[in-house]
């Protein structure tokens, strides 16, 4: 074999070995990536197969054990309620002391001026339930419900007062016209009463010729007709209706002395005073009659106060000691002067 033929050879078979080897490492790295991907794919499911098992045995042991997140939970729901308990209990404390100054409102400031409780339309109606639905699906309901009606509450008594002190201060400003023209005298003299008859003052009232429950917005006067009639406070006149049947009242006189006060005179045989004239506490402004619905000589009385009857007796008891005021309410009996 001639020197170039083994050259050849030579080149041949180390090229081959060249292959030979790199198919040898291409072999290996194939190899040992398969093993490697097998391993990695066997840590994988060792890992998620353990997290499943830790997942339910959370689950488990939060189900019939607490976890220091429920012990915390647990724990501020108990401040919660302890917080909502302490907060009942101060509305609760509040609502007394406004009771107190409503007591006093209504029993010393008010009589101080001759004035009547103040009572607003709808004050002591609740709020809807719809009011409060947002809460109804929440764990502590009853508890956050209750909590929001006692604040209402309160504050539709904290209203009430603000608006009656509002008018208690308007009164002691005005307080000498006031006094003036507050209904605070009788309207006939006593002594023309016969045997002291007084038909009583009856918001609900059952008729005796009617056979229902009737309203008496007044007090009767038994007196003989031509009995002289006086303005029981200051005040101008409204109405002074000198003929017709006027709804029942037949000749009578309205005035209105302010400050919410007005007062009536029915069943009237004369009128004495014209509409818009002033009048004073005292003045004879008509004489008694049998006019309107009437079955005798009296004199029906009102006193009005902010549009609603209210007892007169009440107005003029100042006027009697508690012997004679005691003896009067005895006599009062329903009236039969008037078929309302």
């Amino acid at each position: 074999m001639t020197q170039k033929e083994e050259t050849s050879a030579t080149r041949r078979l180390t090229h081959e070995a060249q292959v030979l080897t790199h198919e040898a490492q291409v072999l290996t790295r194939e190899v040992v990536s398969a093993a490697f991907r097998l391993r990695t794919y066997r840590l994988i499911r060792k890992i998620l197969i353990g997290f499943i098992l830790v997942s339910i045995a959370n689950v488990l042991f939060s189900y019939f054990f607490y976890t220091p997140k429920i012990y915390r939970i647990n724990r501020d729901n108990r401040e919660l309620i302890i917080r909502y308990r302490i907060l009942q209990e101060r509305i609760r404390t509040a609502q007394r002391r406004v009771d107190a100054v409503r007591h006093r409102d209504n029993y010393v400031y008010r009589p101080l001026f001759s004035t009547d409780t103040l009572s607003l339309p709808g004050i002591w109606q609740p709020y809807p339930a719809s009011k409060y639905a947002p809460l109804e699906e929440d764990e502590f309901a009853p508890l956050m419900i209750s909590t929001w009606r006692q604040l209402d509450a309160l504050a539709r008594t904290l209203y009430l007062e603000s608006v009656s002190m509002d008018e208690l201060q308007t009164l002691s400003q005005d307080k000498e016209q006031l006094a003036a023209a507050v209904p605070a005298i009788w309207p006939i003299d006593r002594s023309a009463l016969h045997n002291n008859h007084i038909g009583a003052f009856s918001p609900r009232r059952y008729h005796p010729v009617l056979h229902r429950v009737q309203a008496h917005t007044g007090i009767d006067f038994g007196c003989d007709r031509g009995t002289p009639v006086y303005a029981t406070g200051d005040g101008v006149v409204k109405i002074a209706a000198s003929s017709g049947f006027n709804g029942g009242y037949g000749r009578q006189v309205l005035i209105d002395h302010g400050f919410g006060y007005k007062t009536r005179y029915a069943h009237l045989n004369e009128v004495l005073v014209t509409p818009g004239e002033k009048v004073k506490r005292g003045q004879t402004i008509a004489l008694t009659g049998n006019t309107g619905r009437s079955t005798g000589p009296h004199l029906h009385y009102e006193v009005i106060h902010k549009g609603v009857p209210v007892n007169p007796i009440n107005y003029f008891n100042r006027d009697m000691t508690p012997e004679e005021y005691n003896d009067l309410m005895e006599r009062m009996r329903e009236t039969n002067f008037e078929v309302y």
